[in-house]
């Protein structure tokens, strides 16, 4: 089973999970495994960084340090499959065509589905279409958690029951989460699990490294660089050998002294490490930025009493694309598109942009983001995507040397996004349509950041309703989009407000010097 469900209250040998899996077999090790000092650890990353979490709860007296690494934690709200309710569909698809395949005996060979065509990702899911066409062109019923999923369009027990945030009690050996700022997978996991640990155990020993990096990049580059721009060090390197080396040894060897930092950020855009005692830290300025007229970006509210807004329209049919590369569609996504220049989404007529004036002096943002955004469409449904972006001035040179050729100058760095299904507004247990027309009120809670905006740079917002086909489009049409046809998708217009009666803006904390 996927994500198998902890069993918090076990009443016989059957009730059977990933946590009493664990100890049991940290048991059968233990005693059996000649030349050991009694002492376990474990990490794993991504999957098996959910192992690892999972076996923090009722854990083996044994087990002394475990480092969850991008691990899940809630395969609805903000992990893998599903980023406010928005399934993302080309990386669950390539990822369970094979991993969920049916196996009768151990293997080393990955099954999967018969061989298709495979054009580019964009085209090739646009001509899929609607979600049931997937099991009738190609999974055939054979993927038993993609149809399962199918039928949870909603946040129900069956989502629920498999998120281990609520569980992080009695929390007892060490522990160090690590996760990548450019992590499309695995963000939200590293982040809420710490803050699960840090609620329910008043005495913890548990530590927070968040690096440059994308899923697991940590192991699986030396990470100088990521997408565009080269860092100053092997961060990967660093971490390696100053972070997660000492951790173990020290725990599981008794060797050296350990004096890790409760939390350790590699803060992007000035690109230096930075040590905090708390996240998100404490001495944060709590700031709105605000929508306003010709497409700007205030730190004061709107004044004008009249009903402002931008408009655009929105086509299912010839969505958003979240990338710039055509890459092949048996690939899960493009790897470093989390940082990618934006400017080819800035040029579409179905993308808002507002910006900042060039910033005076720096300006650091740190910890979590909000969007509070007041909304209205011409449907009963809308995706809306946030994305915060670094402006690059445009006499910004060119890098030395430049092996992709990159512009610089009016560079649109992504920093951060997230998307919110419409309907979902209010609660993921009960969507809710919207009235066409009408003015509404959307919060989208974006994941943490800790990047400064140099001096002469700019913030900007872009808003759009797809990020296609990274998530699967909405009809926008209040249905059950899982079981949508081709048919149910819809043009409309929407319409983001500012005025001050609806002072559309994006929240968030500047680190006070």
């Amino acid at each position: 089973d996927d994500m198998r469900a902890y069993i918090p209250n076990k009443k016989s040998e059957k009730d059977v999970d990933e946590s009493s899996d664990t100890y049991d077999t940290i048991d059968w090790l233990v005693k059996n495994l000649k030349h050991n000092n009694g002492k376990v650890g474990i990490w794993g990353i991504s999957y098996p960084g959910f192992y690892a979490a999972m076996s923090l709860m009722d854990s083996h007296p044994a087990l002394k340090a475990v480092s969850p690494q991008a691990p899940i934690s809630d395969w609805f709200i903000g992990d893998d499959m599903h980023h406010g309710g928005a399934l993302t569909l080309s990386m669950s698809f390539n990822f369970f065509k094979g991993f969920g395949q049916k196996r009768d005996t151990l293997t080393t060979r990955w099954k999967s589905i018969p061989p298709y065509a495979s054009p580019d990702m964009y085209n090739f899911f646009l001509k899929v279409g609607a979600i049931p066409n997937f099991n009738e062109k190609f999974l055939k019923h054979q993927i038993k958690f993609w149809d399962e999923m199918l039928k949870h369009g909603n946040y129900d027990d069956f989502w629920k029951s498999r998120s281990n945030l609520p569980h992080f009690k009695n929390v007892k050996p060490a522990v160090l989460i690590v996760g990548g700022w450019y992590d499309s997978e695995d963000l939200y996991g590293p982040l809420h699990i710490y803050q699960s640990i840090e609620e329910k155990n008043k005495t913890n020993d548990s530590h927070l490294v968040m690096g440059p990096w994308s899923h697991g990049g940590w192991a699986r580059s030396d990470g100088s660089f990521f997408g565009d721009f080269k860092f100053p060090e092997n961060t990967s390197d660093t971490y390696n050998k100053n972070i997660i080396t000492p951790f173990f040894n020290y725990y599981l060897k008794n060797e050296g002294s350990l004096n890790l930092p409760e939390v350790i950020t590699y803060r992007t855009g000035s690109n230096t490490w930075v040590n905090y005692d708390i996240w998100p830290p404490e001495n944060l300025k709590n700031t709105d930025l605000f929508i306003n007229s010709n497409h700007k970006l205030t730190w004061t509210k709107p004044e004008n009493k009249k009903e402002l807004f931008e408009e655009y329209l929105s086509d299912p049919n010839k969505p958003v694309p979240y990338t710039v590369k055509f890459h092949d569609s048996q690939q899960m996504y493009f790897r470093t598109y989390m940082s990618e220049d934006q400017r080819f989404a800035a040029a579409r007529p179905d993308v808002l942009v507002f910006e900042t004036d060039p910033l005076e002096e720096n300006i650091t943002i740190a910890g979590s983001i909000k969007a509070d955004l007041f909304v209205s469409t011409t449907g009963t449904d809308a995706d809306w995507v946030v994305k915060i972006i670094d402006v690059y001035p445009d006499d910004e040179k060119n890098p030395e040397p430049n092996p992709n050729n990159i512009e610089l100058g009016g560079y649109q760095r992504l920093i951060r996004y997230e998307i919110l299904r419409g309907k979902f507004r209010n609660s993921f247990e009960k969507p809710e349509p919207f009235k066409p027309n009408e003015i509404t009120n959307v919060k989208i809670n974006l994941n943490d950041i800790d990047h400064t905006f140099l001096k002469g740079h700019k913030i900007m917002v872009q808003i759009q309703s797809s990020f296609f086909p990274f998530f699967d489009r909405n009809p926008q049409k209040f249905c059950d989009i899982y079981n949508a046809k081709d048919e149910d998708f819809q043009k409309a217009f929407h319409k983001v407000y500012f005025s001050d009666k609806y002072p559309s803006k994006i929240n968030f904390g500047i680190i006070k010097d």
